[in-house]
């Protein structure tokens, strides 16, 4: 009962310190997930010592993430691909090569394991759709052409990114050879593609089948049953029970009930999902950033995210004429939730340090903050019709 009641204490503990600090940075109107990360922060081991991790809340904290990639999943429109289909391939294709290839080159500089290089390009890869579509929201170009390119880019970025990652984790588990490599290449693109081409070509078909069990009152039980069982899949087979998850919330959000789904899914990630993000905030040191040569390392990874995934963007929608590509370049730098989740397998499975982990999450609260300000100039002059439906 003792252990029961200091369980219950560490969790209830770091739900309420994130929760603080998402009131804190929405009354700001700042990203919420910041506020989620500094509040596992201030209560962490190296700040006040009021939380400490252990096998039942880390338990928590794993749930919390394979619930927020099932409802990124969810949110995935696969049909917006279609719609600016060149366009936001080339984006998205240049977007992640460019920060890939200069994040394996950065890491090999840093002195990385070949694992930790792919981790470590990983995490520059992925926009962040949320942080994405929010400041494209707040201007009206949701719509536009640049807004429905930089949502189709991010569903291929996110889908790439997952790719990355199940190599990765593959490569920690088994270690590094040109067979295994292919191997786990093979695997991973059979499995994302097996899931996405015969889950989604079935609900399509048959829209209302998370409603069709007799024990499903509601769509939200059917679509856990497959998220936990993708999600159990993609583990058992060497892969990461995220992409399982993410798989899982991409095909289930091509039901006729996509919506119910989502409503229902809300509440339950929105118990779960601070718990990881303060996990995540738990695990960073702030003497870290007492070097110089930290600071100076996420200066210069945070210019190296930036740069090489605007320029990669850019480059992808020039096509389009200069301005929207300028707008669909800025609109693909903010990373988030993909990144947050790549870096805790790489701490997790000892590829990163604790350093760099610290590096990875202050890159991704930097981008978050430096997007939003620059979007209404760029919006103003590459779709001047959306602020013009604003006012």
């Amino acid at each position: 009962m003792e252990h029961l009641t200091q369980v219950l204490f560490q969790l209830f503990v770091l739900l309420l310190a994130t929760k603080v600090g998402d009131e804190i940075f929405k009354r700001l109107g700042q990203p919420a997930l910041i506020g989620e990360i500094l509040g596992g922060l201030v209560v962490g081991p190296a700040v006040l010592g009021w939380y400490q991790v252990s096998a039942e809340t880390s338990l928590f904290a794993q749930i919390g993430a394979v619930l927020l990639l099932f409802e990124v999943g969810v949110q995935t429109r696969v049909g917006e691909v279609a719609r600016v289909g060149a366009t936001s391939l080339a984006v998205a294709v240049l977007g992640v090569a460019l920060p890939l290839a200069a994040g394996y080159l950065t890491g090999s500089l840093l002195g990385l394991s070949v694992e930790g290089r792919i981790f470590f390009a990983a995490a520059l890869t992925a926009t962040s759709v949320a942080i994405s579509s929010r400041a494209l929201s707040a201007f009206g170009a949701l719509s536009t052409r640049s807004g429905r390119i930089i949502l189709g880019a991010a569903v291929i970025d996110d889908v790439l990114a997952m790719l990355i990652v199940a190599i990765a984790v593959g490569l920690v588990a088994g270690g590094v050879s040109g067979g295994r490599l292919a191997l786990l290449i093979g695997l991973a693109a059979a499995f994302i593609g097996i899931v996405l081409v015969g889950g989604t070509g079935l609900l399509r078909r048959r829209r209302s089948l998370l409603t069709a069990p007799r024990f499903a009152e509601t769509p939200f039980l059917p679509g856990m049953i497959l998220m936990l069982g993708l999600a159990a899949l993609a583990a058992q087979i060497g892969l990461a029970a995220i992409i399982g998850a993410f798989l899982a919330g991409i095909v289930v959000g091509e039901s006729s009930e996509r919506r119910a789904l989502e409503a229902e899914t809300a509440p339950v990630a929105a118990f779960f999902t601070p718990f990881f993000f303060g996990f995540i905030g738990s695990q960073v040191d702030p003497g870290a950033f007492g070097s110089l040569a930290t600071v100076g390392l996420l200066l210069g990874v945070t210019a190296l995210a930036v740069l090489a995934k605007f320029a990669g963007a850019f480059l992808g929608a020039i096509r389009d004429g200069r301005r929207r590509a300028l707008l669909i370049g800025w609109g693909m730098v903010p990373r988030g939730e993909v990144e947050i989740v790549v870096a805790g397998l790489g701490l997790t499975a000892g590829a990163i340090s604790r350093d760099l982990y610290a590096v990875i999450i202050g890159m991704v609260v930097i981008t978050t903050l430096v997007v939003p300000p620059l979007m209404g100039p760029l919006v103003r002059r590459a779709e001047p019709e959306a602020l013009a439906a604003e006012a």
